[in-house]
């Protein structure tokens, strides 16, 4: 059977037709099924509960749509749903939890699901302490360097004549006026003292971690009123800080004892 061209055009017309035809059918009956599927779902509120304050996050997943809503601070949250839907609710910090909806969950103003926190247990912990690691070791400083403070710092500062002139043609070098300047402004005497203030901060904070107040009161007999006038006058005693610093609890607990007595029979000479 022998076709012309005008009728094989003619076929392929026909058969072009019916398929946009089925093809706009199918799009037209997927579109209503959505649409009657989303006309049925309603806004289902709910809560979520558990042994912890922090319910915000929460993903809520409604596992036939695949809507997904996560919870406020207060672990409320609003999803569109209906009866026999599947709710999914996940998150890193509890364990996954599903719930069918019922037909009486709609009308329950107090809907909530409780959710059990997920324990994370480690195997083993292991805390090594390097005392020998410090900026000597990993050579960021000289071995051996004096450690300054930040009042002995700008002391240090302060005084230096930091000294430029050419050790070989001793030309063209200069000598800072700094040191000079501070000293004629008392700056230089300023400094001392926060350094000595400073010192004393330490030797302070050194002697009231070794020893409690209990010591000093109930060991030593001073009065409570007295003890802190009794720590100054301990740290004024340049022996006494030298044992301190050298942390031999030891020798400085009898030393302490030994100001204890001169320092009460101070203040009973002042009490008459």
């Amino acid at each position: 059977m022998t076709w012309d061209i005008f009728t094989v055009l003619r076929i392929f017309l026909i058969y072009f037709i019916l398929f946009q035809k089925i093809t706009c059918f199918l799009i037209v009956m997927a579109g209503q099924a959505c649409w009657s599927q989303t006309l049925e779902r309603s806004v289902f509120n709910g809560k979520v509960t558990s042994n912890t304050l922090d319910l915000e996050g929460v993903y809520v997943i409604n596992a036939q749509t695949e809507e997904t809503v996560t919870t406020n601070a207060s672990g409320f949250f609003s999803i569109l749903a209906k009866p026999d839907d599947v709710l999914v609710f996940s998150s890193i910090s509890f364990k996954e939890k599903r719930v069918s909806l019922k037909q009486g969950d709609f009308s329950n103003l107090n809907f909530s699901v409780n959710l059990t926190m997920v324990m994370y247990q480690l195997q083993e912990v292991v805390v090594k302490r390097y005392d020998n690691i410090n900026a000597e070791s990993l050579g960021i400083v000289p071995l051996g360097q004096k450690k300054y403070t930040a009042a002995e710092r700008k002391l240090q500062t302060a005084t230096a004549l930091n000294a430029t002139a050419d050790a070989g043609m001793m030309a063209g070098g200069s000598i800072s006026a700094d040191p000079l300047l501070n000293f004629f402004s008392g700056r230089t005497a300023m400094l001392k003292k926060e350094v000595a203030v400073e010192k004393k901060e330490f030797f302070m904070r050194l002697l009231e971690n070794m020893f409690s107040l209990d010591h000093f009161t109930d060991r030593l007999k001073i009065p409570a009123d007295y003890v802190k006038g009794f720590e100054y006058y301990a740290i004024e005693n340049d022996k006494f800080t030298a044992i301190l610093n050298s942390k031999n609890k030891t020798s400085t607990e009898f030393l302490l004892g030994e100001l204890a007595v001169k320092y009460k029979e101070m203040i009973a000479g002042e009490s008459k």
